[in-house]
């Protein structure tokens, strides 16, 4: 039968084993996010440091992503049978040793190296933190996905400042990066003891296994484990996807687009980048409540009908601040995808393998590669208005996606799909 819109079950009683896995899980988050930005805004150190040209620069970010897509599905292979508390507690610390390699690497060849081993890492934790902050939100019974995201986007800002701060006292890029992350791969250690174990990751899954099929569907995808079904999830991978387009558009290209098509000045430019950060943020903190209060397939809807206004106020801006406010509009929109497309994952994966949010995260990667390559080849074609046409249309293909982000729940007693009022 035709499926609804649902708001999640609630449940006001979480325990403190709960609250205690929350706290560690927002400190994997925070952790992700400061290696993310410790290393990021250092490439144009690491560039001058090795002599490479724009092309070669090109090349070397692409390893990342492309090995973060393998590190990704290897990770939901492994957290199906050993659950992803072990593989945060091995990756991460490994990514945050990636980054200080990196900086110490003598050459390019070791540079290659350090950029593999980070891509395996990121891509790790990035699949792993997922499926605890959506083992959390199970164990809450209600909507926290969004708040562990907003605190992934605080740990960038501080990893910015850390890099701004450090370029001032004239530290070299080993010392930056180990001041940084040495530190927090002591967090990360020591949080994973607190993450869930396999057996309490899997506990509130597992009421909702043995109605696995009738939530996912018939035909083809009958008869397989839940985290192991395609149908179900493509609408959240295709989501992924077209909003890492938009976010690698705006982060490769949104400076570039500032200075060569509306000549904003030195001081001006990074403001494009700033505010769709900034409304990413703010809009991730209160995410949670506007998902308890609408249901997350709405608030896909809307966010993907506000990316798309914001880049249509980028394509035509005539002026300096309608681009910046079309880039923060941007930043709105497309803040709510990321986390409501894992926790729609872990719904459409009633065992709680982590298989579902591993797949839909590689699509992340997906994006990103999609988004550079599309967009930098039509700058290079028609201009870069042109080019950010590109990202517009696929922000507006997520409005018709949102329905797969439903809640879908079913009886246990008949096995028939029904709607949670």
């Amino acid at each position: 039968m035709p499926l609804e819109d649902a708001a999640p079950v609630e449940n006001t009683a979480p325990t403190s084993r709960d609250r205690q896995a929350r706290l560690a899980t927002f400190a994997v988050f925070f952790v992700q996010g400061l290696t993310f930005a410790t290393l990021l805004t250092q490439v144009a150190a690491l560039q001058k440091k090795h002599g490479l040209s724009d092309g070669e620069l090109t090349i070397l970010l692409l390893v990342v992503p492309l090995i973060a897509g393998a590190g990704s599905a290897l990770a939901g292979a492994a957290a199906s049978r050993w659950g992803s508390r072990l593989i945060l507690r091995l990756v991460q610390p490994l990514a945050c040793a990636a980054v200080v390699l990196a900086g110490l690497a003598p050459n390019v060849p070791m540079l290659v190296a350090a950029n593999v081993l980070f891509g395996l890492g990121l891509g790790g934790v990035d699949a792993g933190m997922n499926m605890q902050g959506v083992a959390v939100e199970r164990e809450y019974g209600r909507a926290v996905l969004t708040g562990f995201h907003a605190l992934w986007s605080v740990a960038a800002v501080v990893g910015s400042l850390w890099a701004s701060a450090a370029a001032t006292l004239g530290l070299g890029l080993p010392v930056t990066f180990a001041v940084a992350l040495v530190p927090a791969a002591a967090v990360a250690v020591f949080s994973s003891l607190w993450l869930y174990r396999p057996e309490e990751e899997h506990r509130a899954a597992a009421v909702r296994a043995q109605v696995a099929g009738a939530v996912e569907g018939a035909g083809a995808d009958a008869g397989r484990p839940a985290g192991a079904a395609w149908r179900p999830i493509i609408p959240l991978c295709l989501a992924m996807a077209f909003l890492y387009v938009g976010d690698s558009s705006v982060s490769n290209f949104g400076t570039v687009f500032m200075d060569k098509v509306l000549h904003a000045s030195a001081t001006v430019i990074p403001l494009a980048l700033g505010a769709y950060q900034l409304t990413t943020f703010l809009v991730r903190v209160g995410g949670d409540l506007a998902v308890r209060r609408w249901g997350p397939a709405a608030i896909v809807r809307a966010g993907g009908a506000v990316a798309t206004l914001g880049f249509v106020a980028v394509v035509a801006a005539p002026t300096v601040p309608l681009a910046i406010a079309g880039f923060a509009l941007t930043g709105i929109g497309l803040s709510v995808v990321a986390p409501q497309s894992f926790s729609a994952a872990g719904r459409l994966d009633p065992a709680g393998t982590g298989v579902a949010i591993a797949r839909v995260n590689m699509f992340n990667y997906v994006g990103f590669i999609v988004g550079a390559a599309l967009v930098g080849g039509l700058a290079d074609a028609s201009g870069f208005r042109v080019a950010f046409a590109a990202p517009l249309v696929l922000a507006a293909a997520i409005i018709l996606l949102a329905r797969g982000f439903q809640p879908r729940t079913a009886d246990p007693a008949t096995a028939t799909t029904v709607v949670t009022p």
